[in-house]
């Protein structure tokens, strides 16, 4: 195919692809990714987030359980003074706030931020860690700064009764950001793997997908009736391959279109010919005043030997139509391959004498047994070989049959003596319809029924040319063992 025919209709026919392709390849791979990067999201924030809790809860339980031991034994002013105590020696007061904070008024009593003493932080962990009397953790928005927060409350007991709760309070913009730098990282992950997708499958395109879009419209050309159309081969690979085969069935199909429409042509002629033959000494035979003995005679063998050239090319005709439809079948018998032979030599040699040709039969000396074959389909095709050798090798004047064993193969060579076949002809004599360049008459295809026959049988059909002139056909048929 010409490029400029191929942009003919390659832009809407790619289009077509590409929006398959959308819907098909990318969106899938664009689903799976987004659901990936959310999960991955989602466990990065669990973890992150999980670990700050649990370094803040554990913290939380080892300083409120050193206070309920140690410190809340000796009384509610050991309690502050201890709170204030820890306060002043919390290492950690640079990311962590430590509070304590009243239970009755649920004010902030001692921080190590001196900002948020007094104050009440207003979340829920604080009254839910006194009310169960359990440690309480929080995150969300702090009420007074409206900063996002982490937070763990636990409640710190005196005589069976929550007297303070000590919390623990963190910022999350670190974290925060830290989640977020690692979330974009996998989004950029996944939006390089998305691209690698869009990549690949843009080459997919490209190197496959176009250029099966190109044989596709070729195939649809070539079935549309335009036989001989070519591809152009752009390809060395298996879709090179591919181009090739079409292209050989494109040129085979429309080499065969050809000779069909010649042997519609040559089967139109050939009817033609012997009918108005026949016509024209029929009435030739009715008008002749004088009833000439010899005029009739040889009207009459004129008007015999067309009938009979009518009735093989019928013959022909009818076993090609069911080579065709697979109705060609054989009668199995025992068969005197010979006798057969012998019988359609018997019915050719009057014939060809009386066109000067001179037919010989040379047997061979032993006896051979009789093979499990068709009589009638045998029959046909010796006589039809014989007649071939008549009538493209009759120049010669003679005509040459032998029968022998070989083997485990009865061999029969019909052999005339004749200009011989083109060795460029030699490949496609056996082909239906095929006539070359001999001028002699016929259908083309007595010579492929013949073949098949032969096939049916196991045995071979060959064609070639004779040493010292002429043409040469070998029928090989296996004998049972």
């Amino acid at each position: 195919m010409a490029r400029g025919e191929k942009g003919t209709w390659g832009p809407l026919r790619l289009r077509g692809l590409r929006k398959r392709w959308v819907f098909n390849t990318v969106m899938p791979v664009f689903l799976l990714l987004a659901l990936l990067v959310l999960a991955v999201s989602a466990g990065i924030s669990n973890y992150y987030y999980g670990t700050m809790r649990e370094g803040l809860e554990t913290r939380a339980q080892t300083m409120a359980n050193s206070f309920n031991e140690y410190f809340m034994s000796n009384g509610y002013s050991s309690y502050i003074q201890k709170a204030t105590q820890a306060a002043e020696n919390f290492e950690d007061k640079g990311h962590i706030e430590l509070q304590f904070i009243s239970s009755k008024t649920g004010r902030i009593q001692v921080s190590t931020s001196g900002l948020t003493a007094g104050t009440s932080p207003g979340t829920g962990d604080i009254s839910q860690a006194i009310s169960t009397n359990q440690m309480t953790p929080f995150r969300g928005q702090d009420p007074e700064t409206g900063e996002e927060i982490m937070a763990v409350s636990h409640p710190l007991v005196f005589n069976g009764q929550v007297v303070g709760v000590m919390r623990f309070v963190t910022s999350l913009r670190e974290v925060n950001r830290q989640v977020l730098m690692v979330v974009l990282m996998v989004v950029l992950v996944a939006l390089l793997c998305m691209a690698l997708v869009i990549i690949s499958n843009l080459v997919f395109i490209n190197n496959v997908v176009e250029p099966v879009a190109v044989v596709t419209e070729a195939a649809k050309r070539i079935a549309s009736g335009s036989y001989g159309f070519r591809i152009e081969k752009q390809y060395s690979d298996e879709l090179g391959e591919l181009v090739e085969s079409i292209n050989d069935m494109s040129m085979q199909i429309g080499q065969n279109e050809k000779m069909k429409s010649e042997f519609i042509s040559s089967v139109s002629h050939e009817l033609r010919t012997p009918l108005t033959a026949i016509n024209g000494w029929g009435e030739t035979i009715l008008e002749d005043p004088t009833g000439d003995p010899v005029q009739l005679r040889r009207g009459i063998r004129i008007i015999l030997n067309e009938s009979r050239r009518l009735s093989s090319m019928v013959e022909e005709l009818l076993d090609f139509s069911k080579m065709e439809d697979g109705r060609f079948t054989l009668h199995i018998e025992e068969t005197d391959l010979q006798a057969e032979l012998e019988d359609a030599i018997f019915t050719y040699r009057e014939l060809f004498r009386q066109d000067g040709i001179q037919l010989e039969y040379e047997a061979g000396d032993e006896l051979l047994p009789a093979i499990m074959g068709d009589p009638e389909r045998l029959k046909q095709v010796f006589c039809n070989v014989l007649d071939n050798a008549a009538k493209h090798g009759g120049t010669g004047k003679r005509i040459t049959v032998s029968m022998t064993r070989e083997g485990k193969e009865q061999v029969i060579r019909v052999r005339d003596y004749g200009p011989g076949i083109p060795e460029a002809e030699l490949p496609y004599v056996k082909q239906k319809f095929y006539k070359g360049t001999s001028k002699a008459r016929g259908s083309g295809i007595g010579l492929a029924v013949c073949d098949e026959i032969v096939k049916l049988h196991g045995g071979t059909f060959e064609i070639g040319n004779a040493e010292g002139g002429g043409a040469v056909v070998a029928i090989r048929l296996p004998m049972e063992e």
